[in-house]
């Protein structure tokens, strides 16, 4: 049974940093793409980076970009997402996602961890 379980969410101060990982199992993800997600309140989902299968390829939402770093782990089954200057804006629920490097939409899902920023 294939499972993405995310952690390290939790509440920090604008200016602040969190880490978020993503752990995989149930298959190998060695060719797959991983993503990170987050939903607001009230707002759609909406897509923060994702990495392709070995690391070397990587894409950021344009407000995200300069402050979110994702990375894969060495067993490909592990991502992180490093969240530096946290503005109160990037409060929601962070999502893990992965979907075969080919594929147009994502398969697999995780069920979140919540990342609250406060002013």
């Amino acid at each position: 049974q294939v499972q993405l379980v995310e952690s390290g969410g939790g509440l920090v101060q604008a200016g602040g940093s969190l880490r978020l990982s993503c752990a995989a199992s149930g298959r190998s993800f060695s060719n797959y793409v991983m993503a990170w997600f987050r939903q607001a309140p009230g707002k759609e989902r909406e897509f923060v980076a994702h990495i392709n299968w070995n690391g070397d390829n990587t894409h950021y939402a344009d407000s995200v970009k300069g402050r979110f770093t994702i990375s894969r782990g060495n067993a490909k089954n592990t991502v992180y997402l490093q969240m530096n200057s946290l503005k109160p804006e990037d409060t929601a629920v962070y999502l893990c996602a992965a979907k075969w490097d080919g594929s147009t939409e994502y398969f697999y899902w995780g069920q979140g961890t919540q990342v609250t920023v406060s002013s």
